[in-house]
């Protein structure tokens, strides 16, 4: 008797979630106060260094955040204000009830409705259309790169900077597929900043379909619904909007979300497993050349495979990203040439001066605001929660490996401040311990996690 259809079986009526796995609301609460004292202490001690004279330069107006304070109100506030309120009232219950692929389809529908109303707060051109046409940004090199294939030959060349030549900040400091995205979509006809800010908003969006997913084919489906409204509300959905470390990690994530896929296939022996290995093998490798950290996404990459115990799907996804390496070296960029000469560009810039005695906990306190209170408290409980389950438990597994990829970035130093932003990556795979939150409060959590970004969005005009 052959399988059942993996879709099908995700699609049926969720069964009866089992108890929280750890007991401690009052814990929880302490740890959400803990985090707040840790942002409260960032940001007393940065304005302390911000002050005139005193000999320690962060340059960041609004610490932790790269953000400037600037409490405003515009056309998305309303709009914004809805959504939230629409989802936290009637999330859980279309998750829990809806046919799967019909609750992922509605939740990749609100999280763009809540990406682009927090985005419209700033205005249609300082909130969306403008903000990837600064001069530091993608765009502005994309009229001058007309030979692709001799970018790709001097791309490296002019990574470092004080030279007549020299990259934009964002072009030189991430591989040449960033900037690709941007060329490719000029090409096509997709000209300015208001297509490139669509495209990432359109891609980051993924996330909310990607990390569920995940979640649901490894075997969790139960924790998946629960997830889902969690993935859309994210606060870090003020940084989607529309920076393209969004961009990045709705790529990734369905790459990751691919992998899942592919294992499950092979497990039921289903056509798709080899095109969804080979497809997640090409996001995941092209993701690297997104950005030069994202080659940490190799730890939640494992993660999947142990979880999916289909090595064959592994095995096909490792050829695949290999290829992308192979392309991209046969084009004339060697990832390890690039990485080392981004590294000594860093230094030549803020990073210099921005202390890392500083950055390396206030970095944690600027991703813990993108985060949410509510993952704080879910990460309290993956903690908490016993070690014998840690390697089938995908809830668990991809949470911990997703910390480990943050702790790594933060101890590298290579990340000193926006992490609210860069880090988005490898923070959205935290949204999966939120299952482990206990069902009576979940409403409440998914209000503070709305609450938290309405905060930033209208208190602050964040940067990039």
């Amino acid at each position: 008797m052959s399988e059942p259809n993996p879709a099908a079986r995700l699609a049926e009526p969720p069964a009866r979630e089992p108890e929280a796995p750890v007991p401690g609301r009052r814990a929880d609460l302490v740890a959400v106060a803990a985090v707040v004292v840790l942002v409260a202490t960032a940001t007393a001690v940065g304005l302390y260094y911000n002050r005139p004279h005193s000999g320690v330069i962060i340059f960041v107006s609004s610490p932790p955040l790269f953000a400037d304070w600037l409490p405003h109100v515009g056309p998305g506030s309303v709009f914004a204000v809805l959504v939230a309120v629409a989802v936290v009232l009637h999330g859980p219950v279309l998750a829990a009830r809806l046919p799967w692929r019909r609750a992922l389809a509605a939740g990749y529908l609100a999280s763009l409705a809540w990406i682009f109303s927090l985005a419209m707060v700033d205005g249609w051109s300082r909130g969306f259309a403008g903000h990837l046409t600064i001069p530091q940004e993608y765009l502005h090199e994309v009229p001058g790169i007309t030979d692709i294939p001799r970018m790709l030959r001097e791309f490296s060349s002019r990574i470092l900077d004080f030279q007549p030549h020299s990259w934009t900040t964002h072009v030189s400091g991430h591989p040449p597929g960033a900037t690709l995205v941007f060329v490719w979509l000029d090409r096509i006809g997709l000209h300015g900043g208001a297509w490139a800010a669509t495209a990432v908003v359109l891609v980051g969006s993924l996330v909310a379909v990607a990390v569920p997913a995940t979640v649901a084919l490894l075997g969790r489906a139960d924790a998946a619904r629960t997830v889902l409204p969690f993935a859309v509300l994210t606060p870090g959905a003020v940084w989607i909007g529309v920076s393209a470390d969004g961009l990045f990690a709705g790529v990734t994530a369905t790459g990751l979300a691919l992998l899942a896929l592919s294992a499950t296939g092979f497990a039921h022996g289903r056509r798709y497993a080899v095109p969804a290995g080979l497809a997640a093998g090409v996001l995941l490798g092209f993701g690297i050349f997104l950005s030069y950290g994202l080659v940490l996404l190799g730890v939640l990459a494992v993660a999947v495979a142990v979880l999916g115990r289909q090595w064959r799907a592994a095995a096909l996804a490792i050829a695949a990203a290999l290829a992308v390496v192979g392309v991209f070296a046969w084009a004339g960029f060697w990832w390890l040439d690039g990485y080392h000469l981004v590294v000594e560009r860093y230094y030549q810039g803020v990073a210099l001066v921005r202390p890392y005695s500083y950055w390396v906990w206030a970095d944690l306190a600027a991703v813990a605001v993108a985060l949410g209170p509510a993952v704080v408290a879910a990460v309290r409980r993956g903690l908490a929660s016993p070690r014998r389950a840690l390697f089938t438990d995908p809830v668990l597994l991809l949470g911990l490996a997703a910390l480990a990829a943050i702790l790594f970035a933060d101890v590298s130093g290579l990340s000193k401040a926006e992490t609210e932003r860069i880090w988005l990556p490898f923070g959205v795979w935290l949204l999966p311990l939120t299952a482990l939150l206990p069902r009576p409060g979940r409403r409440w959590w998914l209000a503070a996690q709305a609450a938290t970004a309405l905060a930033v969005n209208h208190l602050l005009l964040t940067g990039w």
